[in-house]
């Protein structure tokens, strides 16, 4: 490539070392002692009911449990934490001895609740009679029934000063402390369950609006006019159902769909008014195996497994959606291993159901990814993740890589055009390093097309991403499918908190010009922020600076090096 790429290089590196010194500072917080109040200054007169390892029960999978601290500020629930509280003199402390928590919990709202010595979805006697098995009763905010030792606040606030706040599992590293699901009420619309088969609703709706601030002579000869795409739109307006099949190893389904009126949808590249994107079934099979079924994601790239609308920036790298399709109708059989550390997927797939004719007419494809956790901390609060993808095709229905610049609304940049060749073959590195709220992620894609009057062209590129949660929440890993979750909410607008914000930045190429082939070269840098006001809705902006190497469409020149700049805003709401 032609295009000087120093600047862009040295701005991410900057960015990146920025993030990681607020990352530290925030670290460097959270692990403070407490300080003493000032003497002199107004004392707000509140107390606190501290109640230490209490078990909460996940309504949805009875036997998957968390053990944490619930603590309510005069007769009102306040929160649940991992962290260590600081408590004072006035405060009443308890341990409830990993004791079960029963009852409704609404962040600030008056507390009723129990904990009993016993899980009841094990034993219904519990139950039954709970004088008999009942810890701790609290009615409108007030202790009514007490079977547990308090502890002492001297000890209490000994312990505090001397010991630095201790960290398991994924904890906010600033104030508040994260929020673990505590409302055990079920009165949602959209959940059905019975003794035989469960279903939820699930749908998603992302408004963009995009603004191209600048383009440079070069850029405007190869794209054309990038103003002609500003403006608002409905990104996409995604719906389905999912749930379980009941039977010993239950089977698991999902049916989505998305309708595409407005543009095209948020992971497909379908232009019809109502797509199906995912129907497909996972059946457990043999010692920690699933062989799903139908129309998925193909497992390759973490990028492309991770739902678009959970990852740092709005739209996926240029090389993810260039040399990676999204979803296909195939059968993978996956797992995992030694201790959950190392996980598989393998996979045929053949998209002659939504195709015309039949399979042999189709391009089939052979599709695996594997990945690794050498280093996992044991409070699990660091990990590097590594993983390597194959996919090959036998291109019988021809091959074309094109993309966007990680603008929805903009004109193509990279294209092939129509490929006529005998088979591609591509693999895919990724590595990522979490520690608390930082999280850097790079990876690395090389297609080989097998195409003699091309001269076998390569196609590859790369991106690197560094993301930091600004109020200290973690991602959490999924250590069955090798992926990250999307950024936890320590305490929403809703719990009177602030919600998640985070911030990334980006840095993209993608090289599409090799032997027969001038796709273009493209440098991408890209800065975003995403503010989680509660789980079910999010604010984010991306902002881009990117630089075009190709010829033009409008004209025989070539050699230019187009310049431009812009940014979106989306605004998304789930069920």
């Amino acid at each position: 490539m032609k295009i000087n790429k120093n600047i862009f290089t040295m701005i991410w590196t900057t960015l990146t070392l920025v993030i990681f010194m607020l990352s530290q500072i925030s670290i460097c917080q959270a692990e403070q002692v407490p300080q003493e109040p000032i003497a002199n200054a107004p004392e707000v007169v509140e107390q606190k009911i501290v109640i230490r390892n209490v078990t909460f029960i996940d309504p949805a999978k009875a036997n998957k449990s968390t053990t944490a601290n619930l603590v309510i500020t005069n007769k009102l629930f306040d929160l649940v934490t991992q962290d260590d509280i600081e408590v004072s003199h006035r405060d009443i402390i308890f341990d409830a001895q990993n004791g079960f928590i029963l009852g409704s919990l609404e962040s600030g709202k008056i507390a009723n609740f129990m904990i009993l010595d016993a899980n009841p979805h094990d034993n219904i006697e519990v139950l039954l009679d709970t004088k008999k098995h009942v810890l701790l009763a609290i009615h409108n905010g007030v202790i009514i029934r007490n079977n547990l030792k308090a502890e002492s606040n001297i000890s209490a606030l000994a312990e505090q000063k001397r010991i630095k706040p201790k960290r398991t599992g994924w904890l906010a590293y600033t104030p508040p402390p994260i929020v673990l699901p505590s409302n055990y009420k079920d009165t949602d619309w959209i959940k059905f369950d019975n003794d035989y088969f469960s279903t939820v609703l699930i749908g998603a709706l992302a408004l963009d609006r995009q603004s191209w601030e600048s383009q440079d002579e070069a850029s405007l000869a190869q794209v054309g006019d990038l103003q002609d795409f500003d403006g608002g739109e409905i990104r996409a307006l995604r719906f389905g159902l999912a749930g379980a099949i009941k039977f010993d190893k239950p089977w698991i389904y999902m049916i989505t769909g998305a309708t595409n009126t407005f543009d095209k949808g948020f992971d497909t590249n379908t232009t019809d008014n109502v797509s199906f994107m995912d129907w497909r079934l996972d059946i457990p099979t043999f010692y920690n195996t699933t062989l799903s079924i139908g129309k998925q994601k193909e497992p390759i790239s973490m990028a492309r497994l991770m739902s678009m609308t959970f990852l740092p920036m709005q739209e996926r790298a240029v090389v993810s959606d260039a040399l990676l399709p999204s979803r296909n109708f195939g059968v993978v059989l996956s797992g995992y291993a030694l201790n959950q550390t190392l996980t598989w997927a393998g996979g045929v797939f053949n998209n002659w159901l939504e195709d015309d004719g039949s399979i042999s007419d189709n391009s089939t494809e052979l599709v695996g990814r594997t990945t690794w956790l050498p280093y996992l901390s044991e409070d699990e609060t660091e990990l590097i993740h590594l993983a390597f993808g194959l996919r090959y095709s036998d291109a019988k229905e021809g091959l074309r890589y094109a993309s966007e610049p990680e603008f929805n609304k903009s004109a193509t940049f990279v294209d092939t055009g129509e490929i006529d060749a005998d088979s591609s073959f591509a693999y895919n590195l990724e590595a990522s390093w979490r520690k608390g709220p930082v999280w850097v992620i790079g990876e690395y894609t090389k297609n080989k097309v097998a195409a003699d009057d091309l001269q076998n062209p390569e196609l590859s590129g790369y991106y690197i991403s560094a993301v930091l949660s600004l109020t200290g929440e973690m991602r959490e890993y999924n250590k069955r499918s090798g992926s990250f979750s999307p950024l936890l909410v320590a305490r929403s607008v809703e719990q009177g908190g602030w919600g998640a914000l985070e911030v990334s930045t980006r840095w993209s190429v993608f090289d599409g010009s090799d032997g027969g082939l001038a796709a273009g070269d493209t440098s991408i840098f890209s800065v975003g922020l995403a503010w989680w006001l509660t789980p079910k809705f999010n604010i984010n902006f991306n902002y881009r600076w990117v630089e075009l190497d190709r010829c033009s469409f409008i004209s025989d020149a070539c050699n230019l090096q187009g310049k431009s700049n812009g940014f979106n805003t989306r605004l998304v709401l789930f069920l």
